[in-house]
């Protein structure tokens, strides 16, 4: 180990070469270290990680895996699987060594995170659970596909809890209509709600609207982008999938009310937000009307399944047939075939 002490201030810094992924030789200084220990314990770890030792710790593979796998990602699905990694999986697994952790160690973690109660004192959800265990199952397949570890030992333990199918709820017309009414005090949150009952679009996808993205001739809106709130910044990124790229038909009354609703903003430009608020006050705002109108409380997301069952006739008497059917070509078929009266609030089949 190249590790010397700096007479000028006391301290310790590591000297070494090693080969990069290249294959090239580079060298490598690292100054600062209060002891000698630990300068050679810095020059060890960093040797294991270029090495890709499935002997090092799991600590260690967990910021090689970060490496690899966090530029792939969106920014908002990297911080859910590493708050995950943080939170359920290195407390329990990051001082033991890669190629060490067995079936029966992932049998013993799995019946402590079972054990974990939500921030309401609940039992986690057997979709959670599930979740947590294909993280850990992620991580040591990364390590088999590209590090040489033989086993998943996640794999070999079962899985933990199971997908969850919740129903689907979701308002009729009337409804809405009635929820809508509370909403008409607040403008911003009238338009908003409009937004994404009649056109089934997510919440991100309204938050990142523009007035660009409106073609009024056309009557059609155009989703290319989706607004997430990140550790206190805003930032605007892709849809949610490249399909998320599309473009919507609206009904006339809703070109007309959006077009007064722009007319109400003042100095905005064509690429400014047209609603900056958050999903909070989304959420706030359907907390408001729900108490306000008696109408029951669904999910935000749940407003798009009105959408996507009248533009695939999920409603007529072939529902079991339909709904084996792929939903993209349903809407392709459904949006061929509909004829939309674009009177006030109905569309018609």
């Amino acid at each position: 180990m190249g590790a010397f002490k700096n007479k000028k201030n006391g301290t310790w810094y590591v000297q070494f070469r090693y080969t990069d992924w290249k294959g090239e030789r580079q060298q490598k200084l690292k100054r600062g270290f209060a002891t000698k220990r630990e300068a050679q314990e810095w020059e060890r770890q960093f040797l294991m990680s270029k090495r890709a030792d499935i002997n090092m710790t799991f600590e260690q593979f967990a910021k090689l895996y970060e490496r690899d796998i966090k530029p792939k990602l969106k920014l908002n699905t990297w911080i859910t699987k590493e708050s995950i990694i943080q939170k359920k999986i290195l407390p329990y697994f990051g001082k033991r060594k890669l190629s060490e952790i067995t079936a029966r160690d992932i049998i013993c973690w799995q019946n402590k995170i079972r054990e974990l109660k939500d921030w309401h004192g609940k039992p986690l959800s057997a979709t959670y659970l599930k979740t947590v265990h294909n993280q850990l199952s992620a991580i040591f397949n990364h390590a088999i596909r590209y590090y040489g570890l033989q086993v998943n030992p996640a794999q070999r333990a079962g899985n933990m809890g199971k997908e969850e199918r919740k129903e689907m709820l979701f308002w009729t017309r009337e409804e809405y209509t009635k929820f809508s009414d509370a909403m008409m005090d607040k403008p911003m949150s009238f338009y908003a709600f409009e937004m994404l009952y009649w056109c089934g679009i997510r919440e991100g996808e309204l938050l990142a609207l523009t007035p660009a993205d409106f073609d009024f001739q056309k009557r059609t809106v155009s989703i290319t982008k989706s607004y997430q709130r990140i550790h206190g910044q805003d930032l605007i990124t892709t849809p949610k999938t490249p399909k998320s790229v599309r473009v919507v038909q609206m009904p006339q009354f809703l070109c007309d009310e959006i077009q007064d609703y722009l007319k109400q903003l003042y100095g905005v430009e064509s690429n400014d937000r047209i609603f900056p608020i958050t999903k909070s006050y989304l959420h706030r705002e359907m907390d408001r009307g729900c108490k306000q109108t008696g109408v029951k409380r669904i999910r935000i997301h749940d407003l798009r399944h009105p959408y996507v069952k009248h533009t695939t006739k999920k409603y007529n008497s072939e529902k079991q047939k339909t709904q084996a059917t792929k939903i993209e070509d349903l809407i392709a078929w459904g949006f061929c075939f509909c004829i939309v009266s674009y009177s006030k609030r109905s569309w018609t089949l």
